[in-house]
């Protein structure tokens, strides 16, 4: 089985959310398993630290889980109109693998949650996608042949998925925006098995 690494920050569990129907699209292709982590928090105390297992949810990602993957979905709220900062931190610690091409040449694609609609979703997505296209990844959005991209009045990008969380945090995930989610893991992960042949 090949591995497609889903890997994302979330704070009030949309992304968490977005993140497992991705997990779905990936292992509706035969020979394609995903394999789902976060990462630590940051904090602004110098002296604090995360504990190395999460109290819940996905166990946190190592560089390892990068060099292993077939292909990377990336995920993050959108913070004024750009990524989250753990997800932020975790990327720049990327440099080895940027230097030895660790990662050149393996599809990846990027998903989103903002608390309003006009939150800066497509600025957050091409935000996420800036360090894939330096780590020489091949990127991949959604293409206009997916219906929803049309219907949707919530969430859906070409760069991307996307959800609108609503202000609370609490807008689930509509039915548009998880199709979008598990067509783009599908994509993402017939896009490596092909590229594996």
């Amino acid at each position: 089985m090949s591995e497609i690494l889903v890997l994302y920050y979330s704070r009030d569990g949309s992304v968490a959310r977005m993140a497992q129907l991705i997990a779905r699209g990936i292992e509706e292709v035969a020979g394609m398993e995903a394999r789902v982590r976060t990462v630590a928090n940051v904090s602004t105390v110098c002296e604090a630290v995360a504990e190395s297992i999460p109290e819940q949810g996905a166990p946190y990602a190592c560089l390892d889980d990068l060099t292993a993957c077939a292909g990377l979905a990336l995920g993050s709220p959108a913070y004024f109109g750009n990524m989250a900062a753990p997800l932020k931190h975790f990327l720049d610690s990327s440099g080895a693998l940027w230097l030895s091409g660790a990662l050149s040449d393996k599809p990846a694609a990027v998903f989103t949650s903002s608390g309003t609609l006009h939150g800066g979703q497509e600025s957050c997505l091409l935000s996420m996608l800036l360090p894939l296209f330096h780590h020489g990844m091949l990127l991949l959005g959604l293409p206009n042949s997916e219906n929803d991209l049309s219907t949707t009045t919530s969430g859906g990008s070409p760069y991307g998925v996307s959800h609108w969380a609503g202000v609370d945090g609490r807008r689930g995930i509509s039915d548009e925006e998880s199709r979008l989610c598990r067509a783009l893991g599908k994509r993402l992960a017939e896009t490596a098995k092909r590229l594996e042949n």
